[in-house]
């Protein structure tokens, strides 16, 4: 990549070096048949997670695990430290995805943790790293799956969602993993959150910001909250596509296709009001076993996922798309069928340690830029629940959730030195 602004890291190159290792050897042990795929709460999972573990006790870490089958890493001194920081992310991936995606905030994590026991330095506060499971929403439908279950967030219709591979239900593959899911049933808390300083994630970009700037990192100030519906299906009437004149018709493709110009026009004038909004359907298909070119269908489904910073632009769009059904369903003679929806709140990161982390960005030489996350991470649940929470950034080309993510390594090893120095100097301790 030419004409990139590169600093280089506060880590030494050995240190880059093993982590390139780590990276490249999860990819090929996870390699699908384009780019990688870690199902969540899958025994690629597991086992990814557990190739983590040997590299963090061959570095004379300690590991333990949560309730919730999430993997915990430290130095021996903090193993049993009454209150700590948490630094980490997923090691899920979307199905044929990118290896970097959550992976990185993992290694960013443990390579701070492997430098501080390597030169006998101590943290600001004491510090864990976190593996979290199921973070993507592509396998079940709910999305933050493995924080959701900490905080005892996860209600019936989450746990009952249906893998879209096999079919059985989350909590059944859940419970493969060897969590106890009967405290999970009952929305317990599966840990202290009180415990908790503060939780820090580093992940990719998933957008083009850094690239177009020309920075290497950046420091997050919030994160989209969403509203997703897995399949919203619209029934019609089939007919012959030769047969049947325009007036007598009723296809459900067409609604869908008005449903989604009225929402596209919402967009518009949302963005045209200085609001803030995303908004995606990813999965769209008539059934397999009955379309036809010559039939028109007489249902399609299609999922819908509604992002934005504020509430109320969120509630809004909510309104709006039951009422252009309506209208829809009146004009076009059809009708919808809703799942139930899955929702995230959006979050804000901590003011303390977004100023903390533009601090250590300015003391390694780094410019200071502050911008909000349009992706959903596990951070989100954090910061909803009453936990301080931040994120870094790391420049990342080609975007997410495929398998060309292009994050360098120097530009990944500038993120950990912001975390390291953070963690070591950190403002926020006092």
């Amino acid at each position: 990549m030419s004409n990139r602004t590169t600093i280089p890291s506060s880590f030494a190159q050995k240190d880059c070096d093993r982590v390139a290792g780590l990276f490249a050897q999860i990819a090929t042990r996870t390699a699908d048949t384009q780019g990688v795929s870690r199902p969540a709460y899958s025994e690629i999972e597991t086992e990814t997670i557990n190739f983590l573990i040997d590299f963090a006790r061959k570095n004379g870490l300690e590991v333990e695990f949560d309730a919730a089958a999430n993997a915990l890493f430290s130095l021996p001194e903090d193993r049993n430290a009454e209150k700590y920081v948490l630094v980490g992310s997923h090691a899920d991936s979307v199905p044929n995805g990118g290896n970097f995606d959550g992976l990185a905030g993992i290694l960013a994590g443990l390579i701070c943790l492997v430098r501080a026991r390597e030169e006998g330095r101590k943290f600001a506060r004491p510090v864990k790293v976190i593996a979290l499971r199921g973070e993507e929403s592509a396998w079940y439908g709910p999305c933050y799956i493995g924080s959701k279950a900490l905080f005892g967030l996860l209600g019936a219709n989450e746990l009952g969602a249906l893998h879209k591979g096999d079919q059985r239900p989350l909590s059944a593959h859940m419970a493969d993993s060897g969590i106890d899911m009967k405290p999970v049933k009952a929305g317990q808390k599966l840990f202290d959150p009180s415990r908790l300083l503060a939780y820090v994630e580093v992940h990719i970009e998933q957008g083009p910001l850094l690239v177009n700037k020309d920075l290497p990192v950046a420091n997050v100030s919030g994160i989209r909250g969403n509203i997703r519906h897995k399949a919203i299906t619209c029934i019609g009437e089939a007919g012959h596509s030769g047969a049947v004149p325009r007036a007598y018709r009723r296809d459900p493709v067409l609604a869908m296709a008005d449903l989604f110009t009225r929402l596209d026009d919402d967009w518009d004038t949302i963005l045209q009001k200085g609001d803030d909004l995303v908004l995606t359907s990813g999965v769209v298909g008539t059934d397999p076993q009955k379309h036809a070119i010559a039939r028109i269908p007489d249902s399609i489904s299609f999922s819908l996922d509604v992002r934005s910073q504020d509430v109320e632009t969120l509630d809004s769009m909510r309104d709006l798309l039951r009422a252009h059904m309506r209208i829809v369903e009146r004009n076009r003679k059809i009708r919808f069928e809703m799942d139930d929806e899955l929702s995230v709140a959006p979050a804000l990161c901590d003011a303390d340690i977004v100023a903390g982390i533009s601090a250590a960005m300015r003391r390694l030489g780094y410019e200071d830029y502050v911008m909000p996350s349009g992706a959903g991470h596990d951070a989100a649940v954090f910061a909803n629940n009453g936990v301080p929470t931040g994120m870094i950034f790391i420049r990342n080309r080609n975007g997410s959730h495929n398998p060309h993510e292009a994050m360098e390594m120097d530009d990944f090893m500038a993120a950990s030195s912001v975390l390291y120095d953070y963690l070591t100097f950190d403002d926020g301790a006092a």
